[in-house]
């Protein structure tokens, strides 16, 4: 049974409070995790962890894993801003884009982030946009190509992914960014998605070390710090277990020592951008039943829809789904859990056993903290759903609050409508 920070009495005095749906997220799992995280890696002599903003792009979220000594992933101008706002700024930030916008670079240099670049024909674009010269600072996307076994619906298959350079073009930008006076360089891969064996991070940094070898004998540019990206899944379901990340640390390590080490490379700074694992099992959605249907399958509505949560939709994702009050009850009942859009992929569970659910109960949908509230969309005029964060000290503050009617509307000009001849 997956866990919740809170007991029904106090779900239930949370949602008169803050109406259905609703996103929870736990500060304290959440640092928690954070420390775990950093600690497992803690021998390397230069660890970051540059949380993928678009995992949970909420300034409070960021602010807390700032705290907790976090960088900050960006992939957008928007994302640049939340981590200026929440005082992730200089080389904290990663900013890893692609077909990436003039301003976008422009932004990512002010803020003295560091620029990894997804196409070799990006480092003349961005030196132009940037004034005819780049950062000190700049890093360079691997595409391994089929060098990289895996892959999943997610992210697909490297050779099939439109993201980063292969290893020639990453040769010719290193030799292109030391001409154009460049003092420092990284090397980025990002080839995972939701990947639960450990060996996979492992076999990446090979990968990524050799090639951190190969740069140097080819190029003349010594890699200062590699960042093997994020991918690092969760165990959604019953029965899954979760990356032990100490292994994952002790096996790259190992090749640390045999590659990096003997090279003269060290020390040479450990990234990853991950967001999923740092978040994602720490965030809840909170959801009403408001209907009940009866025909060929039993269905149970919910006020929530794929609109807020759309990775059951998207990708048949899935999700534990608990009755507030009822986690101890025999699940003897078989429902599809659906929300209100018009789309019969609107399911957050297909003929799942749970307990008898009533109009008016409370069901938690779990593991929505990465990829959740933040792929929401407003298809068919949904709004999404208000973030709360519940703090150490068990009070709650609300961090997004839902959407409305006006929201929806904010962009519309109706004043020419009724002038307007159609």
């Amino acid at each position: 049974m997956k866990n919740f920070p809170l007991n029904h009495s106090e779900l239930v005095s949370l949602s008169q409070k803050y109406p259905t749906p609703f996103y929870l997220y736990d500060e304290k799992t959440i640092r928690e995790n954070m420390r775990y995280f950093k600690k497992a890696f803690s021998i390397f002599p230069k660890f970051t962890e540059y949380f993928a903003v678009k995992a949970c792009p909420n300034p409070y979220i960021l602010k807390v894993l700032a705290s907790e000594g976090c960088g900050g992933d960006c992939s957008s101008l928007p994302e640049l801003i939340l981590c200026e706002k929440s005082g992730i700024k200089g080389k904290r930030i990663m900013f890893t884009s692609n077909d990436t916008p003039s301003l976008e670079f422009v932004k990512a240099s002010e803020l003295g982030a560091i620029i990894n670049f997804d196409d070799i024909t990006h480092v003349d674009f961005a030196k132009e946009a940037l004034g005819g010269s780049l950062p000190d600072t700049v890093c360079f996307r691997y595409n391994p190509g089929p060098l990289k076994e895996g892959g999943n619906s997610i992210i697909g298959k490297p050779e099939e992914a439109k993201y980063g350079l292969t290893k020639e073009q990453m040769f010719e930008g290193y030799r292109l960014c030391k001409k154009y006076g460049v003092k420092h360089f990284g090397l980025h891969t990002m080839v995972a998605s939701n990947e639960l064996n450990p060996e996979f991070f492992i076999d990446t940094a090979r990968i990524v070390f050799d090639l951190v070898l190969e740069v140097q004998k080819e190029c003349g540019v010594n890699i200062e710090f590699v960042d093997l990206g994020g991918g690092i899944g969760i165990p959604y379901k019953p029965g899954q277990s979760a990356v032990d990340l100490d292994y994952v640390a002790k096996g790259i390590r190992a090749l640390y020592d045999q590659k990096i080490v003997p090279a003269g490379l060290d020390p040479m700074e450990i990234c990853f951008e991950c967001g999923r694992p740092i978040t994602g099992p720490y965030g809840y959605l909170v959801t009403k039943a408001i209907h009940e249907k009866h025909i060929y399958r039993e269905y149970i509505g919910v006020d929530a829809s794929m609109a807020d949560l759309m990775r059951p939709g998207m990708y048949g994702a899935y999700h534990e789904v608990t009755v507030s009050g009822k986690e101890n009850a025999p699940r003897d009942h078989v429902y599809d859990v659906t929300g209100s859009l018009c789309e019969n992929c609107d399911k957050f569970a297909v003929q799942r056993e749970l307990p008898k659910i009533e109009m008016g109960d409370l069901l938690i949908i779990h593991d929505a903290g990465a990829h959740g509230r933040a792929m929401g969309f407003n298809y068919n005029g949904k709004l999404r759903a208000g973030e709360i964060l519940l703090r150490e000290d068990g009070s709650t503050v609300q961090i997004r609050r839902q959407e409305t009617i006006e929201d929806y509307f904010a962009t519309l000009d109706f004043s020419g409508l009724d002038s307007f001849k159609a």
